[in-house]
């Protein structure tokens, strides 16, 4: 009876509503001399891309067997937008002081020289 189960992903939202990400059911075999010992079969899921920040969440798995309800602990996701993206401008700031640094260097010259004459 319990190589019969169906292992379910969820998250639920910031306003505890329950959405079903993926579901499926397994039959595992028992290989001959194998009955009656624990065993540890892995499952993983790899969520590839979130869809917006609104699928900041706790993500859930659990698995049930025929009178068997086991809920992970759950993981927190926090889903950000690419969020302030600090801009350099190095280049624009020393072009602009050299500029200015050369106009005040030619007007204080040519001012030297009225002066003289």
């Amino acid at each position: 009876k319990y190589t019969e189960f169906s292992i379910s992903y969820y998250w639920i939202n910031s306003r505890g509503q329950k959405t079903s990400i993926y579901h499926r059911s397994e039959n595992v075999p028992i290989p001959p001399g194998k009955e009656n010992e624990t065993v540890t079969i892995p499952y993983d899921y790899t969520i590839t891309s979130l869809e917006s920040t609104s699928s900041t969440g706790t993500y859930y798995c659990d698995v049930k067997w025929h009178h068997i309800h086991i809920m992970g602990k759950g993981v927190f996701v926090l889903a950000r937008d690419t969020g302030y993206v600090e801009t350099y401008y190095v280049w624009e700031i020393l072009i602009t002081l050299t500029v200015l640094l050369a106009v005040l260097s030619i007007t204080a010259t040519a001012l030297l020289l009225w002066k003289r004459k």
